[in-house]
């Protein structure tokens, strides 16, 4: 390995995921290192990756990001899950929260209580026992240090890229403007020397960071790291994205709404919405798609509709040499659980935690890469769940999902939940026990047993302690005001 100190890193490719890399190494690593960006206006962004989970909220503190400007500067509303429609079957339909149902105890989580006593005669959904999710129901929401609420936000990622730009430019990062017309190497290791822009400028580092999207310019047209193709898992390799403009209501939440080839988005900003309709190009065309989805949309468009190509999977390594992968450059897992912004983040901290600063070494590349290895395999299968465990039949869509390869991993999680009841987190997963347990109700699982503990209660002991979660969860939404108005106090856009 290169023994060489690193105290220059470039990052290639601008974006969301090349400017909240710089914006992290500058905050965080500012007094090691030089960071630098080479980004072309020329060159577009997807920036399609509008809704996020709430570890967004811990990557902001770290930064010092206030809260209230972030949302200001991006248009931003506030998310607490995500609504499922017909992906059970037509007609049904669940959310997804973010927050903790119920009450666990040492034995196992609160699902097993609620199972317990939904055979005794109980009739309340399991969501009726979280808070964040009949919030969002309601059209919800407030921050409160006595009221406390797990939430995420909903936001322009184009925005949030140009202020993560000045963020990060306040922070001492330089900015170069070109396009790529070349990647040099040295000849004795392979490792990247320099980045020839189209202008004649070279620029040169000791680690450079790949945020240029599909092409994967560095990581894969210079270092041919390869890439692990999971459309046979993921059969999905196509959307179309069109904004439209603002409603009156603004829901708390991400609507995913599936039809016969795949699903539509529909996310919530302060002056415009966010759609999009993901499909299977096998089963759907392009224009049948785009007209699809207009068809579909709740207010007037304000864009044109743009096509976007994609092929899920992952980059066989994520750290190759003295290059990392970021954000597109590094795999595609389909916006479904809003988890894009999320691996960017974390493939950041995780970098930062290894950050060769007196030379690369291959144990922490190893280390780097099996970490993010299983955190994609394990966000890999929570989405694959929702394809694969379905009532739905309707089209060959559906039904290709049905018989199509499970991974083996969410094959056992998905048999030991039906069977037993239980659930237990994988070494990457980054969804909680509540998350699985969540969708696997909403898709039709309904476990055969619940661990012994929830029946040592008596009928009454069992019956108060239900109610009592429920008291406490009507309470405490007495005090909400809605989404909308408590955006209007807390953070405004400028008109």
């Amino acid at each position: 390995m290169r023994q060489q100190s690193i105290k220059q890193v470039i990052v290639a490719g601008g974006g969301t995921a090349g400017w909240m890399t710089a914006a992290a190494l500058a905050k965080l690593l500012n007094k090691d290192i030089k960071v630098s960006l080479v980004e072309s206006d020329d060159i577009g962004t997807v920036g399609v990756g509008e809704a996020t989970i709430p570890p967004i909220r811990t990557f902001h503190k770290l930064l010092g990001i206030d809260e209230k400007l972030f949302m200001k500067a991006t248009q931003a509303t506030f998310k607490l899950g995500i609504s499922f429609e017909n992906w059970h079957k037509p007609q049904s339909d669940y959310i997804h929260s973010f927050g903790m149902t119920g009450k666990e105890c040492w034995a196992g989580e609160f699902h097993h209580f609620w199972l317990h006593a939904k055979k005794m005669g109980n009739k309340d959904d399991f969501g009726d026992y979280c808070y964040e999710l009949q919030a969002a129901k309601q059209g919800k929401f407030g921050i409160s240090p006595h009221n406390p609420i797990n939430y995420a936000f909903h936001m322009d990622a184009s925005r949030y890229a140009a202020f993560l730009r000045e963020f990060a430019e306040n922070l001492g990062v330089k900015r170069f403007e070109g396009k790529i017309e070349r990647v040099n190497k040295h000849a004795d290791n392979g490792f990247i020397k320099s980045l020839l822009l189209d202008d004649g400028t070279e620029i040169t580092g000791d680690f450079f960071i790949d945020c240029t999207g599909f092409k994967g310019l560095l990581i894969e047209q210079a270092l041919h790291t390869g890439y692990e193709d999971w459309s046979h898992l993921l059969p999905c390799d196509s959307a179309v994205a069109v904004q439209t403009k603002g409603t009156p209501e603004i829901a708390p939440y991400t609507r995913s709404i599936a039809h016969q080839s795949g699903w539509q988005w529909q996310i919530p900003l302060q002056n415009r919405v966010g759609n999009g309709l993901v499909y299977c190009s096998r089963y759907l065309s392009d224009h049948d798609a785009t007209q699809l989805l207009l068809n579909n949309l709740s207010s007037e468009t304000l864009t044109e509709p743009k096509i976007i190509k994609f092929k899920t999977g992952r980059r066989r390594k994520g750290w190759n040499k003295n290059c990392l992968a970021l954000g597109l450059a590094s795999g595609f897992l389909e916006p479904l659980e809003s988890t894009s912004i999320h691996l960017i983040m974390t493939g950041i901290i995780r970098f930062m935690r290894l950050f060769p600063f007196t030379g690369i070494t291959q144990h922490a590349i190893d280390e780097y890469n099996k970490q993010l290895q299983s955190e994609l395999e394990s966000i890999r299968d929570f989405i694959v769940l929702h394809y694969k465990v379905t009532d739905r039949d309707d089209s060959e869509f559906w039904q290709h999902c049905k018989t199509m390869e499970t991974p083996k991993s969410l094959a056992h999680k998905v048999a030991l939940f039906k069977e037993t009841g239980r659930v237990f987190l994988d070494d990457g997963d980054i969804f909680r026990v509540d998350s699985w347990v969540q969708v696997m109700l909403g898709q039709g699982i309904m476990p055969d047993q619940y661990h012994h503990v929830a029946s040592l209660m008596n009928d009454q002991e069992l019956s108060r302690f239900m109610q009592g979660i429920k008291q406490q969860i009507a309470q405490r939404l007495q005090q909400l005001p809605t989404h909308r108005a408590f955006i209007e106090q807390y953070c405004p856009v400028d008109t």
